[in-house]
């Protein structure tokens, strides 16, 4: 995993961490990562290829490994989901999505593993000489998972509260509301106390798509900065070779946890929010 003896360390890690762009209209906004989103739709396509192949395999009698390997997996999160979600709908959609997330993050989590410079190497050679390998360490992936998380969450709030419901409960939790009187000093507490409601409820709804998608992205960004750094070491020579390489095995090693542990905090998350939506005040 050699650096490129051409580029100096600020070049290096740029090199690295610029993305396949096309843009889509004028301005930064308009600028779509190619490289984010293609690798996100591989790598979901391939465990969606993955989990069919299990599922042909299926029998009644004893499993395979790949069949136990994969009941473990649903069983593992079907236990979390239950233990947060308690509505009869919990196996029509939310342990089902809950699997979904996990998994898809996963899969853009790990590829963190790859070794960036010899990745690099055989994308340039068909002409790709930019392009970012793990899609949950570019902010615009993981704000999109989150923000899909955010529509689901209110979608199933309105579906379960009613859309009367849900209006009354932004303005009326969670501080009340005082009754409707003719005196107008009431009529300036619940005034102040509606005031109140609605803007504890838009921090409180603005914040959770923040924190979700930007825990995940932190996580994974910092990762991916400390694998460039580690291996900025095999341009020192045979010495830096060996300890890049050997401080390079022990940070992949810390590193798998936490590409397991972030994809469970974000679909743990996921399941929270869409519970929390179906619960009232």
């Amino acid at each position: 995993m050699a650096a490129e003896s051409e580029l100096n360390p600020t070049t290096y890690i740029q090199h690295h961490l610029s993305f396949f762009d096309k843009p889509l209209g004028e301005g930064e906004f308009w600028v779509l990562h190619v490289d984010s989103v293609v690798t996100a739709v591989i790598l979901g396509v391939l465990g969606l290829a993955f989990f069919w192949w299990v599922a042909r395999g299926v029998t009644s009698g004893v499993p395979g490994r790949r069949q136990a390997f994969i009941e473990l997996a649903v069983e593992f999160i079907d236990e979390q989901v239950k233990g947060i979600f308690h509505h009869a709908s919990r196996d029509k959609f939310v342990a089902p999505a809950a699997l979904t997330v996990f998994v898809w993050v996963l899969l853009m989590n790990a590829m963190d593993l790859l070794p960036v410079d010899i990745v690099s190497k055989a994308l340039g050679a068909i002409g790709l000489h930019e392009w970012r390998l793990v899609p949950t360490a570019d902010v615009n992936t993981t704000f999109a998972l989150a923000l899909s998380v955010w529509l689901l969450m209110i979608g199933f709030a309105i579906a379960v509260k009613g859309p009367i419901g849900w209006i009354q409960e932004l303005f009326c939790a969670p501080f009340g509301m005082v009754a409707p009187t003719l005196n107008p000093l009431k009529w300036v507490a619940g005034l102040l106390l509606a005031s109140a409601n609605i803007l504890f409820n838009a921090i409180e709804y603005l914040s959770k798509p923040l924190s979700h998608s930007l825990r995940l992205f932190g996580n994974m960004y910092a990762g991916e900065i400390i694998f460039l750094l580690l291996w900025l070491w095999a341009a020192h020579g045979l010495v830096g070779t060996v300890f890049g390489s050997v401080l390079g095995l022990g940070w992949s090693i810390f590193h798998i946890l936490i590409v397991v542990l972030q994809a469970y905090i974000f679909m743990m998350l996921t399941v929270v929010y869409i519970a929390l939506a179906h619960e009232h005040h």
